[in-house]
């Protein structure tokens, strides 16, 4: 995916419909707002109507969150890089994920907008109440939780310097997914898999460009 000239300034225009290209844009806490009430509902139905204890809630609803962990990393390297060959197909890549990184401090772009947002997760909640039964509903909320956190972390990544040492690893292999090659570095909430899949950069040999950093920060 790559691009003449990375934009570090405005967005790119997916839709030439002034509403559909509302539609593409949102604010992290709009993303909050429309799942946190549905985790907690999910949690709270659990324990009261089906009576699974907190301890297997909480088991299952981490292990929802591990799970997102792995699905992110597949998504992001297979689906939102995946490469394409008509035109149509790249059209689709691009509005997708292709035009995050020809404006990588597009704020608005960062979460899926509601919509389409609303229309996966239900596919995927009942996949998994397809798979699983009732303990979907434990862990749902856990994979959920693992978007909005991995939502909440990109945007950090492109927004701020580190807060804590041992969380530069993270930062550095997403700045390089962007700026040197992004065939590698697809984990955004962990580096675990990428670790596992071997698409972790060697942050070791890797030199640190303070600039290309900046380039990839909101102001």
């Amino acid at each position: 995916m790559k691009f003449e000239k990375i934009h570090n300034k405005g967005q790119a225009q997916l839709f030439k419909n002034q509403y559909l290209e509302m539609l593409t844009k949102t604010h992290p806490l709009v993303i909050w707002g429309m799942y946190l009430p549905v985790i907690i509902y999910f949690l709270y139905k659990s324990n009261a109507d089906y009576d699974y204890s907190i301890a297997r809630i909480s088991l299952v609803f981490f292990a929802g969150m591990l799970f997102w962990t792995l699905f992110e990393y597949f998504m992001h390297r297979f689906a939102f890089h995946w490469v394409a060959e008509s035109e149509r197909a790249k059209r689709f890549v691009y509005v997708m994920h292709g035009n995050h990184h020809h404006f990588p401090r597009d704020k608005e772009r960062l979460f899926m907008p509601p919509v389409p947002s609303l229309i996966l997760a239900s596919v995927i909640f009942c996949l998994f109440y397809l798979a699983i039964g009732k303990i979907a509903l434990m862990f749902f909320p856990g994979f959920l939780l693992g978007y909005l956190l991995y939502g909440s972390m990109h945007y950090a990544i492109h927004a701020w310097n580190p807060p804590f040492k041992w969380m530069k690893p993270l930062w550095r292999n997403h700045h390089l997914h962007h700026y040197k090659d992004d065939h590698k570095g697809f984990g955004v909430s962990t580096t675990i898999w990428d670790r596992v899949f071997g698409t972790m950069f060697d942050l070791n040999k890797e030199q640190e460009n303070k600039e290309k950093v900046k380039e990839l920060m909101f102001k």
